[in-house]
């Protein structure tokens, strides 16, 4: 079984991130991009340090904007405001959200030539019909685990573990285009075991700690685990039991898989929007 290196993606990307954001300072143009950041949750605002740092390292300015209270309005207005500013690029809003406020019905409120984390309704409606849209990092982030390393789609069967809007729906999508054969599992899917030895590549973006496990792999299989599970140690476990999975070719571990390769998709898509989408 081969561990994938998100790590090593990941550099790639920046790198290629960092060439595009120096051609852009040559003309004049610096890519910006800005977090809305309604919580004072620690997980969120880790995430949101790791997206600064990794922007100052590709030449990318950050912004980071936390509204006061608890009115979603507040959340709503800054980023409308934001998506009005023409020296800001890239928006991203960070969870979890005010009450009465969900991320699609945030994501309205961002343009979608900025709406470089596919948050809006409107990127999703376009990923969907085959127009160009930016498409939630963390789903992007798996199609370029699998491309890197020379993973076939086309005629694949592909199950995704998960249905969520920023990762398993979108996903779908994604590899929809790329001609695999696609099967979303849930919740309410019966013997899930039984779906997901079918897969050639098996996705597990559930939310729920090591739920995929020996009986649930095909020998052979390629697995991304898109988990990032907190343990009471302060580490994180993903969503596949990965000593128990060891038939498969190949599986992301946690950490340093998927997580390092969302946040360079995302620095990707803030300079693809500062060159003109």
């Amino acid at each position: 079984m081969t561990l994938i290196d998100g790590r090593a993606l990941a550099a790639s990307l920046r790198a290629r991130a960092a060439a595009i954001a120096a051609d852009l300072g040559e003309a004049g143009i610096e890519p910006r991009l800005a977090a809305v950041v309604p919580t004072g949750d620690e997980a969120t605002a880790w995430y949101v340090r790791s997206i600064a740092r990794a922007a100052e390292q590709v030449g990318i300015q950050f912004e980071e904007i936390a509204p006061a209270g608890t009115d979603p309005s507040r959340v709503t207005d800054a980023l409308a405001q934001l998506s009005g500013r023409p020296d800001v690029h890239g928006i991203i809003c960070l969870t979890p959200l005010p009450e009465g406020l969900d991320l699609p019905g945030a994501g309205q409120h961002i343009l979608p030539e900025k709406d470089v984390d596919g948050a809006s309704p409107v990127s999703l409606g376009r990923l969907a019909t085959g127009l160009t849209a930016f498409a939630p990092a963390t789903a992007q982030a798996v199609i370029e685990l699998l491309r890197n390393g020379g993973t076939p789609l086309d005629g694949a069967e592909v199950v995704v573990v998960g249905r969520s809007n920023v990762v398993g729906k979108p996903l779908a999508l994604l590899l929809l285009s790329e001609h695999a054969t696609v099967t979303v599992c849930h919740s309410h899917t019966r013997d899930l075991a039984a779906v997901t030895r079918r897969a050639d590549v098996l996705v597990a973006a559930a939310g729920q700690p090591r739920l995929i496990g020996r009986k649930h792999v095909k020998p052979g299989a390629v697995v991304i685990d898109v988990g990032t599970n907190p343990t009471d140690d302060g580490g994180l476990v993903g969503d596949v039991d990965t000593e128990s999975v060891e038939a498969v070719a190949a599986v992301t571990p946690v950490p340093g898989g998927v997580g390092p390769v969302t946040t360079a998709v995302l620095l990707g898509n803030v300079v693809a929007a500062a060159r003109g989408f």
